[in-house]
């Protein structure tokens, strides 16, 4: 079982924080982009020499094994609750639907008017997951990490650069805006961390090189 099921019970006050303020967003009145702020460089660094180094189990991965969008809150799913957060003036329908606003997209720097240009990012994929794993969890607990509001996982980017990126690590893939390679390993080895995920030999060197100029 991962360790962030022991660790969650001192995670419930951090959770309902996350949920209190995801529950908020929908009666603010704008919204911009808010990935929940990973830890610091710091901290990502202490995270990264406690990270297990081994061999991804690159066999058996299905995206339908982690189960999402779910329903977060009323008619709104995962993707449309990230939409929101992550978007300015964004207005939806009354199924949740973005039907207007703008998203910046801090991969690429694009900026966008049409949700369909967003695709939701899982920070850390959903096979690479798996590959250092996920493959042992539940289908409870995939769901939790797919659909994890919480931690930061969840990014609206432009929809070409996500399948740029595909399910590659660090080691093989970094956002094209340099300026945003801090945040984005920050993020990396603190879901990694909180989820017991393991690292190969190419992505921790590739982490650490990058924490190391943070």
């Amino acid at each position: 079982m991962p360790k962030f099921y022991a660790r969650r019970r001192l995670s419930i006050l951090a959770a309902l924080t996350g949920l209190i303020a995801s529950v908020g967003l929908f009666n603010g009145p704008t919204a911009s982009a808010a990935l929940p702020t990973p830890v610091s460089a710091a901290t990502a660094r202490t995270y990264l020499a406690s990270l297990t180094v081994a061999t991804e189990d690159r066999t058996g991965y299905d995206r339908d094994l982690f189960p999402h969008w779910i329903t977060i809150s009323g008619t709104c799913n995962t993707r449309e609750t990230v939409l929101k957060r992550d978007g300015t003036n964004v207005v939806t329908s009354s199924a949740c639907a973005a039907t207007s606003g703008s998203w910046y997209s801090v991969y690429d720097g694009a900026t966008w008017t049409a949700a369909s240009d967003l695709d939701i990012d899982h920070l850390v994929p959903l096979a690479e997951a798996w590959d250092s794993g996920a493959d042992a969890w539940t289908t409870a607990q995939r769901q939790a990490f797919a659909n994890d509001l919480t931690r930061p996982q969840l990014i609206a980017v432009t929809d070409n650069v996500n399948q740029q990126k595909s399910d590659q690590d660090p080691a093989e893939w970094m956002p094209p805006v340099a300026s945003y390679a801090c945040t984005y390993v920050r993020a990396w080895v603190q879901v990694k961390y909180y989820y017991d995920l393991s690292v190969d030999s190419a992505e921790k060197t590739k982490l650490s090189s990058v924490l190391s100029g943070c």
